[in-house]
């Protein structure tokens, strides 16, 4: 049976995976979003002003765009994780996870027993991924753990080992603040270029999947190119704040205003 989460589909192709972010909770500005036919999109609740009363707005949107729904929780914390899921996510990224003992509530949230604690009342995920659901979740669901600090570099092999998780999500700004770099992504300093290269080996011979989230289209090229399993380009409010710019700048140039 082909899966239905559309990532996984990708995978399955043997491909690397585009995901697009989502930071403006807006139902025209997630359609618009959409038309670029991403493999997923990702509705950011840590950064992004999303809130739950959005996710039931926008995430049928997505589903209904092809990309897989995923969402980035505001942090480990397993009520926000469970709603996600119960309002029709097929992923979660949690951020700042640094230990084993931190994967295990994030894989204990997005599992059902046997395998994890997560409580079954899929509201909206039923009407979704259908009344099968609990099948569904157990196949489908992708559970992503973010790499961003020096302690879950230290503690990446047994974070790793942890049953149930699919697999990494690198978060560069945050991992590069942590070892002396200023935030940013598509990182081209060599030693942070080696780390994220670790990473992914380390990753893929746990047998899981890694993702980058990149600032610019020909640097996830390079970095689906060198083996990473998902990458994220930009964000829809990056892309706003670009066109925009270059929309202004493009009209001054070509009226001889320079300021």
């Amino acid at each position: 049976m082909a899966p239905v989460n559309p990532v996984r589909r990708v995978w399955a192709e043997g491909r690397a995976a585009v995901n697009g972010w989502i930071a403006v909770p807006s139902v025209l500005n997630v359609e618009a979003m959409a038309k670029a036919r991403w493999d997923a999109l990702t509705v950011d609740m840590q950064h992004g002003t999303a809130d739950y009363a959005d996710l039931l707005s926008i995430l049928p949107v997505i589903e209904k765009s092809g990309a897989a729904p995923i969402v980035r929780v505001p942090w480990l914390d397993e009520a926000a994780i469970m709603r996600s899921l119960d309002a029709g996510a097929l992923g979660i990224i949690a951020p700042m996870i640094e230990t084993r003992e931190d994967a295990e509530r994030l894989v204990s949230a997005c599992r059902y027993p046997p395998d994890g604690a997560r409580s079954f009342g899929p509201v909206r995920a039923r009407f979704a991924w259908g009344d099968d659901y609990a099948r569904i979740a157990k196949e489908e669901v992708l559970v992503f753990a973010m790499i961003e600090t020096k302690a879950a570099v230290a503690n990446l092999d047994a974070i790793l080992s942890v049953p149930g998780l699919s697999g990494i999500y690198i978060g560069p700004a945050d991992l590069s603040l942590s070892h002396g770099f200023s935030p940013g992504f598509d990182r081209e300093e060599p030693e942070m270029q080696t780390l994220i290269a670790d990473i992914r080996k380390r990753s893929a011979t746990a047998g899981l999947r890694c993702c980058l989230h990149c600032g610019s289209p020909a640097y996830a090229a390079r970095a689906a190119a060198d083996g990473m399993d998902l990458v994220t380009i930009g964000s829809d409010a990056r892309f706003v704040e670009a066109g925009a710019a270059a929309a202004v700048k493009g009209f001054r140039d070509g009226a001889g205003n320079k300021t």
